[in-house]
């Protein structure tokens, strides 16, 4: 099972295929893991050996609490996934809990995949530097792979700002499955793009 909409899914659409995706489609004891360090995830046996691959992505976004506030607040409305192939429904709230898709398009259909967002976990105050916002979002069935994805926007001891992607996945469908080296490109791709929309995003909102 998998979703496509051959033009852009409209709320209806996500509505739908929200309804039809059911629970997480892996298994609970991996539930949350992103909130981990990359290198914890990279020390986790399990997840090598139940066949999931890592992604990561950080990504300097520039410094300073104002820069940290507003990559925050690009993360809450999904400003992360403006892009012309790849969005989100800006108005969907990151709680825990809440469902939602990722509508991408490849090629001539668009793809609809449901997640769940699992976490939110907010750390510190920017005004004592050393701060983190971020949320993790595990797959649903029907989505063409299974696992979790973390985003994050955080400030350093040293005032840098820096926003990060993390994930952990593998195939959960026949055409992830043969295509999964092009899947984990698009992965590396998507990661590049978001970083430019976040970029963008608190560039243009600088007073």
């Amino acid at each position: 099972m998998f979703f496509l909409s051959w033009g852009r899914p409209s709320p209806q659409d996500q509505k739908a295929c929200i309804h039809k995706s059911g629970t997480l489609n892996y298994d609970d004891k991996y539930k949350g893991a992103t909130a981990k360090s990359l290198s914890s995830l990279k020390a986790d046996e399990g997840l090598s050996k139940d066949g999931f691959l890592l992604n990561e992505a950080r990504v300097l976004v520039g410094s300073g609490i104002e820069t940290f506030e507003k990559g925050k607040s690009a993360l809450k409305s999904w400003r992360h996934f403006g892009l012309n192939w790849a969005f989100v429904d800006p108005k969907t709230p990151v709680q825990q809990g809440v469902k939602f898709c990722v509508c991408v398009k490849e090629l001539f259909p668009w793809l609809m995949m449901p997640l769940q967002v699992v976490y939110v976990n907010e750390t510190g105050t920017a005004k004592k530097c050393a701060a983190s916002f971020g949320f993790g979002s595990g797959t649903l069935h029907g989505h063409l792979l299974a696992g979790e994805e973390r985003f994050s926007i955080e400030i350093d001891e040293n005032n840098q700002v820096w926003y990060e992607i993390l994930s952990f996945s593998k195939p959960a469908h026949i055409l992830s499955f043969v295509g999964y080296p092009y899947v984990m490109l698009r992965q590396k791709y998507f990661a590049n793009e978001s970083a430019k929309a976040m970029l963008k995003h608190i560039n243009s909102s600088k007073s």
